[in-house]
């Protein structure tokens, strides 16, 4: 990993993967297979996938699990020994991590099926007065469920619960505790389900399947096989033997931070979530989540729960919320939208401002995004050239420049700046550029 340094930063857009934490029940009937350690590489099915409050995830077989995406399987009453103590199964039915900001007490709570009992853990302990009948936490739910998973609101309708029983798919909702009852023919039965980094998995044998959780839809090339993607097995992996660029080898076409937090840096065709140091990191493809983008990015910015992404003389927008749904009538020229030519090196808007900052070569356009029509509004040169991305958050104003960047508390301190370095220190303090000083910091 790239750690911040004066002018670097820690951009690591390379294949990173949080470690699931997978173990099998440790059951008491039957030693023999609780000494036989399962090995995930021979191409198993899981029972449960389930990340903790941590962010490690577990990958349940049996009375085993394993800990991280590499290494040895361990048994699973290591780590959650009242479930060995309740039952003697030697297997999870189905789990998931509760999402539901409403109830802080139930949030981020482990919960786990087995036959038609349900378990609620956090921090690795068992909640008093667990374990319940299933219809008394999750009225509507069947027993012997085969997987589940948490969809939060954004994601799905509403803070949701996506239970699996065959073809039958369950939509919990968690406030009205409501259930609506689908079937999803084309996808196949899912023995576990896991969602990470906001995409949602269906496993099913060896393989897995990405779904969207809301219709079930199925794009791209599925199955696949989860020995490439979610463990490390030899002879296997989607990329080969990682590349792992230094520090100096990694340069950002775009970043941005939207209204809700999550940060995206863009490179070439991928990007990466910069915020979900839970969960993990991974690059994706752009057009997995801005499908209409299909050759990159020039620019990125945020404004009022939008994503606007340039790219040439076209402007994107997209609703910031998952799934990103392209606003009708867009791509648009950016003289349409913004009352500009491209191309565009860089662009960022300041929380709760109006205002973008479009960089073009030596230069920087302020732009006023609440005024009808857009026009360009100001216009200064910089003191930096081959600017590539920016972006403004609570930490100030950060412009990327090949692998560093450069850290100003303000916009007015970045636009001072180059004032500063454009003028004759002798002439600082006349009355003409106190007057532009003034205007400046506005």
């Amino acid at each position: 990993k790239c750690w911040n340094n004066e002018k670097s930063f820690n951009v690591h857009l390379t294949l990173t993967l949080t470690g699931p934490l997978d173990h099998d029940h440790n059951h008491h009937e039957d030693q023999a297979h609780h000494k036989a350690n399962p090995d995930r590489c021979d191409g198993i099915e899981f029972d449960a996938i389930v990340p903790d409050e941590n962010g490690h995830t577990f990958f349940f077989k049996g009375d085993h699990l394993w800990n991280g995406f590499k290494g040895p399987a361990q048994v699973s009453s290591a780590f959650f020994k009242e479930l060995d103590n309740y039952h003697h199964l030697g297997h999870v039915d189905a789990a998931f991590r509760m999402h539901n900001k409403e109830k802080p007490e139930k949030h981020d709570h482990i919960y786990f099926f087995l036959d038609d009992k349900v378990f609620s853990y956090y921090n690795h302990s068992l909640e008093e007065g667990y374990p319940k009948d299933i219809q008394l936490d999750f009225p509507g739910v069947p027993s012997h469920v085969d997987a589940a998973v948490e969809c939060p609101k954004g994601e799905c309708n509403s803070d949701s619960v996506l239970f699996f029983k065959g073809e039958e798919v369950y939509n919990y909702d968690i406030a009205t505790q409501s259930v609506k009852e689908k079937q999803w023919a084309h996808l196949p039965n899912c023995t576990s389900a896991f969602r990470w980094l906001e995409q949602y998995y269906c496993f099913h044998g060896h393989n897995f399947t990405r779904f969207h959780p809301v219709s079930g839809e199925v794009n791209g090339v599925y199955p696949k096989d989860s020995r490439h993607y979610f463990m490390s097995c030899p002879n296997f992996g989607h990329g080969g033997e990682a590349n792992v660029p230094k520090c100096s080898e990694v340069t950002l076409d775009a970043i941005t931070s939207d209204d809700s937090g999550k940060t995206y840096a863009f490179t070439g065709h991928n990007y990466m979530r910069l915020d979900t140091h839970r969960d993990g990191k991974h690059t994706f493809p752009i057009a997995r989540t801005w499908k209409e983008v299909t050759n990159g990015v020039d620019a990125v910015f945020s404004y009022s729960d939008k994503i606007y992404i340039i790219k040439g003389d076209q402007v994107y927008i997209y609703k910031s919320a998952a799934p990103s749904t392209l606003i009708e009538g867009y791509p648009k020229s950016l003289n349409a939208e913004l009352g500009i030519e491209g191309p565009v090196n860089a662009a960022f808007v300041c929380a709760d401002h109006h205002i973008v900052h479009i960089i073009q070569g030596q230069k920087m356009l302020d732009i006023d995004l609440s005024a009808t029509p857009r026009v360009v509004a100001s216009e200064a040169p910089l003191p930096i050239s081959g600017i590539e991305a920016g972006m403004c958050s609570r930490d100030g104003v950060k412009v990327y420049v090949g692998s560093e960047y450069y850290h100003y508390e303000t916009p007015s301190q970045f636009m001072l700046d180059t004032f500063l370095k454009n003028n004759n220190c002798d002439h600082l303090f006349s009355m003409d550029n106190i007057k532009t000083y003034n205007h400046m910091l506005k």
